[in-house]
């Protein structure tokens, strides 16, 4: 999925093309995407790449299009002071632009299925705190990444006020994915019914509204293996104060 916009020469003039096309849309968004450069995220021998349109997988380490990660930062209509939860989170590229929003009052949590690609992120985040340019120009909600498999959270988990899945979500999953929201939360994931990136709102207690967004292709959940015992491996997430 991507190829909406023309590839950037660097990390500006992508960011140029996205706004020029209408993926970026509000300054707070933009500003997060000109403070990361994305080749930073990608293995040096592919970092030629870093700059189109296109999603990038070596592995199990994944990016989405930049296209698409516009869309939903917009979509999580972030605010400084929030709580967000990042299902598959992956890199941490995107974990790490929210960061810039939300501020040193939120909350920045991550879960990652595979051990290799959460210590890729660490170290990733690691060097953008200790190496770019634009970390001390914003008070930054630094993310805190777990393993695991997002459909295992542990039954006390707090709620969120964002939540974001970053694979594409079964129908049987979509109540499980909507009750880790507060209400007035923002859940947006891409629904496996035919594949499109969706915004849900929380508006009350059992009170829903839904929104289409865009096509996507998102390879699908992957389902909780259970250990030997028949037990499965609950994700425990930082406690937080609501």
């Amino acid at each position: 999925m991507g190829g909406a916009v023309s590839a950037g020469e660097d990390n500006d003039e992508l960011i140029d093309n996205l706004k020029e096309a209408q993926y970026i849309r509000t300054e707070r968004v933009e500003q997060a995407f000109r403070a990361i450069d994305r080749a930073d995220y990608y293995l040096e021998e592919f970092k030629d790449n870093a700059y189109k349109d296109l999603a990038w997988k070596h592995g199990h380490i994944h990016l989405s299009a930049p296209c698409i990660y516009s869309e939903v930062m917009e979509a999580l209509d972030l605010q400084p002071g929030l709580s967000f939860l990042n299902l598959g989170s992956g890199t941490g590229y995107l974990s790490s632009m929210v960061g810039l929003i939300l501020g040193p009052f939120g909350v920045n949590h991550g879960v990652e299925l595979h051990s290799e690609v959460t210590e890729y992120a660490r170290r990733k985040l690691d060097l953008f705190i200790k190496t770019s340019d634009s970390f001390d120009k914003f008070e930054f909600c630094e993310p805190s990444f777990v393993t695991g498999n997002c459909l295992e959270l542990s039954p006390d988990c707090t709620q969120y006020d964002r939540v974001y899945c970053g694979a594409g979500v079964q129908k049987e999953h979509e109540d499980y994915m909507k009750n880790l929201l507060r209400v007035g939360g923002i859940l947006v994931m891409p629904l496996e019914e035919k594949v499109r990136l969706t915004k849900i709102t929380r508006t009350g207690p059992s009170a829903w509204e839904t929104k289409k967004i865009l096509a996507v292709s998102f390879a699908p959940l992957i389902q909780p293996c259970h250990s030997e015992s028949g037990q499965s491996r609950l994700v425990q997430l930082r406690k937080y104060k609501g």
